[in-house]
Parts: structure tokens; sequence; C-alpha cells
């Protein structure tokens, strides 16, 4: 009997830490355990730190998917804020050819959705405000029109509010992004506006009504007494708020576990309905004013044990975060920081992860200017070949040093049942890798996820930076001890390397040979043939120079056309053989050359016991006398001949 492949299902969305995507990703990992099958989520944060720099370095996860090794994805697009982004995912998913299902959206036809009806539950939410509460002056705080949810629910709203002759006023509508602050700036701008106090806030989602809740008590209005706020969703806060908010119930894990299960059978072969429409149902509360039967002893004490595990949780992963941001402040080699971080991420209570780092990551220095300007890291995707520098496994740990991007995991899973969190690591735009983390809700239960990631990622660029930074001193430390010409030390670098030498040779009495060395011609060769003859002349005695510098000498370009070699040892007997081979090498350097002029050099050299009271400069100074009386014999010499 052929054994069963193993399923493989992506999953694309966004804010992993919102109840919403955390209640259908609850739902796809329950299907996918019960049918042996593995899960990969690829996640952003996006449109959260509103700075759209930080939003293109979060979206470049989804560019990491490859469709072609799963067998269907589910798409919570409308978790996604951004269109252009969206509208991205949505092509790529459909060049793929996999099955697609998506979570209320009816936009692409192609697709299998699973839709939970949210018009009827808001019309029965609009209904009962009006006509059992008799409200009056209605506010309504929006998500996006672009996300169909929203659409629904605003367009349902306005159904209601024109079947019972009710105004509008568009100054009293809000559009934000489903997110809970998005209810503050919404009560914030019915303060400042000088529009007087609705007898009712009817809100998109629970996030934006709870906060809008809270804010109204920050300004001294209490609910429902002064004004009824609704929400939309039956979150696990809205229930447990005080007072518990009016709200619509959706069977969101139930929609998340039939669209893995859908995904699972198309790819078997088997056929389905296009949609799958799910109900939700009104849930009327305290906010509105409708008082429930009091909370059964037995319902507060799980309430107040699930809050103190809550409260618990927070405290220990805020302390894994404090930690953490300490010990890598400390880091000042990227293995070491690595290796802490990856240390602190094995302690969340995900059994296996990876941290996955782009092969430039470090973007060297050397590099930078050398290739274009406007793109001198990666932004856009990720490098063709990845290392996994920290892979734990449960108390396990290993690397691996390189794999291919397209692989998307280091080490793939060989079971099922498996629930993997892909999640962008990254500063600002710039693209550094990406973590994995599997088997754990950390990143969805957690409110200090987010946060983790970005300390991460902060850190990873200070080494990132450091690396740069020391990359930088070594080149400012080479332009302050090498000649740029010659390519061997000026001045300041023979003095920082010779003083130490001769120290040792003063306090062991040990004797040094000091070669001064004097370019001859030089204004003529620039004369004749020009300064870039005269710096090619320059080079090419420099290179004989060092070549004669071997066993431990020094040889500097000492100023103009002045040179010196340093060394520790030698005798009198050496100065002869060593100033012999200097001048051997400056006739096979004119012969292989062949310019129409001759490099030549004037050279003195001193041996010399090194005393105590000694100085340097003082030697130098005679070997410099030294090639001094050479030069001129040499110039009587010429002087001679010519007469």
């Amino acid at each position: 009997m052929t054994e069963k492949k193993i399923k493989e299902i992506a999953v694309i969305v966004a804010g992993l830490d919102e109840e919403y995507q955390s209640e259908v990703i609850g739902g796809v990992a329950e299907c996918a355990r019960t049918e042996n099958a593995n899960v990969s989520c690829f996640s952003s944060f996006g449109g959260v730190m509103r700075d759209s720099l930080f939003d293109v370095g979060e979206y470049n996860i989804y560019e990491l998917v490859n469709y072609s090794k799963f067998d269907g994805v589910v798409l919570l697009t409308n978790t996604i804020c951004d269109p252009v982004e969206r509208e991205r995912i949505i092509a790529k998913v459909k060049s793929s050819g996999i099955p697609v299902a998506v979570l209320d959206c009816d936009d692409y036809p192609d697709f299998y959705n699973i839709r939970i009806d949210n018009s009827e539950a808001m019309r029965e939410i609009v209904r009962h405000v009006l006509e059992v509460h008799n409200a009056k002056t209605v506010n309504f705080i929006s998500g996006p029109l672009a996300n169909q949810e929203a659409a629904e629910r605003y367009r349902a709203f306005l159904d209601v509010m024109r079947e019972h002759e009710v105004e509008v006023d568009e100054r009293r509508t809000f559009f934000g992004e489903f997110r809970s602050k998005d209810g503050a700036l919404a009560v914030e701008e019915l303060i400042a506006s000088g529009l007087s106090l609705p007898d009712a806030i009817i809100c998109a989602n629970d996030a934006m009504a709870l906060a809008a809740v809270t804010t109204l008590e920050k300004y001294g209005y209490t609910v429902p007494d002064d004004v009824i706020v609704t929400g939309f969703d039956n979150t696990y806060n809205a229930s447990h708020y005080c007072p518990a908010l009016t709200t619509v119930s959706r069977p969101l894990r139930e929609a998340g576990y039939k669209a893995c299960e859908l995904i699972i059978r198309l790819s078997e072969g088997e056929k389905f309905d296009k949609e799958i429409v799910l109900r939700s149902e009104p849930v009327f509360s305290e906010s509105c004013g409708c008082v429930k039967t009091a909370d059964s002893f037995e319902g507060i004490k799980i309430y107040k044990k699930s809050a103190y595990k809550f409260i618990e949780q927070c405290k220990n992963d805020i302390f894994l975060l404090n930690k953490m941001t300490s010990e890598v402040a400390e880091t000042e080699s990227a293995d070491e920081n690595i290796n802490i971080i990856g240390k602190f991420m094995s302690r969340t209570d995900c059994r296996q992860g990876s941290i996955c780092l782009c092969s430039d990551w470090e973007g060297a220095y050397a590099d930078k200017w050398s290739r274009c300007k406007d793109r001198d890291y990666q932004v856009h995707g990720y490098t063709k070949k990845m290392s996994a520098p920290f892979i734990w496994d449960g108390n396990e740990v290993s690397s691996v040093s390189s794999f291919n991007s397209e692989d998307i995991f280091p080490k793939p899973f060989t079971t099922g049942g498996n629930i993997s969190f892909f999640l962008p690591l990254h500063f600002r735009e710039r693209c550094l890798g990406y973590y994995i983390l599997s088997n754990g809700d950390f990143p969805m239960k957690s409110l200090v996820c987010h946060s983790v990631m970005m300390n991460v990622s902060n850190s990873i660029e200070n080494i990132r930076k450091l690396l740069h930074l020391n990359s930088v001193i070594d080149e400012l430390d080479k332009l302050y001890v090498i000649d740029p010409l010659c390519s061997i030390y000026n001045r300041n670098g023979f003095i920082r390397n010779a003083n130490s030498v001769f120290q040792r040779c003063a306090d062991e009495g040990s004797q040094i040979m000091i070669s001064f060395i004097d370019m001859d011609g030089l204004k003529d060769i620039n004369d004749c043939y020009g300064h870039k003859e005269g710096d090619f002349a320059l080079q090419r005695l420099a290179s004989v120079i060092s070549d004669c510098s071997r066993g431990g000498r020094i040889c500097a370009r000492f100023g103009g056309d002045e040179f010196i070699i340093f060394g520790k040892g030698g005798t009198s007997d050496d100065i002869e053989p060593f100033e012999l081979a200097f001048r051997k090498r400056l006739e096979t350097l004119n012969s292989v050359i062949d310019k129409p002029y001759r490099i030549d050099a004037s050279i003195g050299t001193l041996v010399t016991t090194v005393e105590p009271d000694t100085k340097l400069f003082s030697l130098i100074s005679q070997a410099d006398q030294l090639m001094y009386e050479r030069k001129k014999r040499k110039k009587t010499s010429r002087y001679l001949r010519k007469k």
C-alpha cells in the first residue's frame, strides 16, 4: 500500500496577534493536525507602525512563498491593509494554479470563498439599537471600504438607517483600518468636532469598539448610560470587558477549519461549490443596556484563572524580551549575537524554529561603493542562498551554513501535523532574512511577539553597522599608515611599526640595519615624460624596495622620493651584499619595463648597536647622510664622464 503524501498548506495573513487571525488560524491548525498535514503561515505586521519603509520590510515575507511547494493556499488577504500588496499576492497565487480558499471575499470567482454572513447580523444589531433603544443619532466606526467585510457591514448599517429614515451624517462616520487605535481616534475626532454626543456608536469590529469605550471613559462618559457602543466579532476581550460588548458572534475557528479541509479535499481531486456560507449571530449584552444574567460562579472562576495565566505569561514574555535586549546589547560579533537571540527564541513555547539570514545580510563595506548606489542591499525578495546559523528542535541546537531560499526551510519536516510561522527579519526596508517558529502559539498569543521580532532585527542591524564601522576604521587606518601611491607604509606607518622594534633592540642591546634610499632623476622624468610616468617610476621603485624588505624588515615611503628600510639584526658584512642585491633588482626592473628612462636610486646603509639613549631619528639621519655622500659621488662621477 502506497504511503499517503503529506499535504502542505500555505496561509497568507497579516497581524497574527489579532483575535480574528488567531481564531481562523487556530481552526486551520486543528484541521491540519487532524489530517496530518503541514501548515506554513506567512505573516507580517504591515500597517501597524504607519511607516512606509517599515512596511516594505514587513511585506517582503510574502516574496518568500514558493507556491510550487504547496498543495493549496488559504488567503486572509482581508487582513492586509495595503491594496497594492494584496493584489500582488493575488496575482502570484492565481498564476500558481493550486487550489485557493479565501475568507469573506467574492472578488475572485476562481477562488473558493469561505464566507461568514456579515450583513444580516449587522442589520440585526442596528435595528436593535434603533428599535429597542430608540437611538436617533448614530455614529459609525468602519473598517477600510477596500476590505469586503468592512464594506458589507457598512452597507448593512446604511440600509437599516434608510429603512428607519434616520439621517446618516458623514461627519459621524469614521473610516479606520480595523485597528484598536482607530476606535480611539474616532472618539477623539468626535470630541474635537464639537458635535453632540450620539445616542449610539456602532463599530465594525470589537477592537475599535473597546478602544472607543475606554476613550469615552477618559472624557467622563459611561457606556451605556451616556452612549451605546456595539462591536462585531465577539472576541474574548469583548465578552469579558466591563461592560460586556453587544456584538456579533462569528464562527471564525470553524471557517479556518473548513478552509483547510477544503484545500486538502480539492488537492485529492474532490469537487466543491465555490462558496460556503457560515452564519453569524448577534449577541446583545451590557454595552447597549441589555444586561445578561450574571455569570455563574463557575464561569467567573474560569475567567479568573485564564486572566491570571494570561498576565503571568505576559510577565514572563516581557522578562524574556528585556533579558534578551540586555544581553544582545553587549555583543560585538554576529555569531555571539545570533547565539544569544537563538537561546532566547528557543525559550518561547515554540518547540522548533530557525533564524535564517540572507547571504549578504551584513552588506560588506568594501562592496558598497562598487555596487549600484540605489541598490546596495536586499530589499525585494531573498538571496538565492540563505544560511540558518541557529536552529533549535527541542533541546537540540544546530545550524545550516547554506540552503536554497526556494526550499524555504533549512531543515524540512519529514512528518505531518506541523504548524510553522514565517516572520520577516528586516531593518526598515532592508531585508536581513526571516524567522521560522514552529509548533507553538507564541506568534499568535504573545503580546510581545512583534516587539521581540523588532528587537532581534535591531540587534542584528546593530551588528551589521558595527561590522561596517570596523571596516571603515580599517580603511581609515590604512589611509593613515599606508602610502596610497606606493602601497607601502608612509612615515606614520613606519613610526608606528618601527618604534616597538627599535625599543626592543634598545632593551636588548641588539643591532639594527637602516637603509635610506633616495630616487635619482625623478624631476627629469616628470619634466620630460609627465607626472604620470613619474608616479609609475615611484611605484616600481617601491616594489623593488618592498622585495628587498623580506625577513621581518619594515619599508616605507618616508616622503616625496625618499624611502627607508629598517630591520633588526645584521652586521657590517651584510651591507655590501644587501646593496648589491638592491642594485641588481633595479637592473632587472629596468630591463623588464623597457622605458626611455632609467629608474635609479642612491642608497646608504647603517648597521649599529642600539644603546639605551640612542634615538631612532638620529640613526635615520646617519643613514640619510651616508646616502647623500653616495649621491654626491654619483653626480661627480657623471660630471667627470661627461667632460
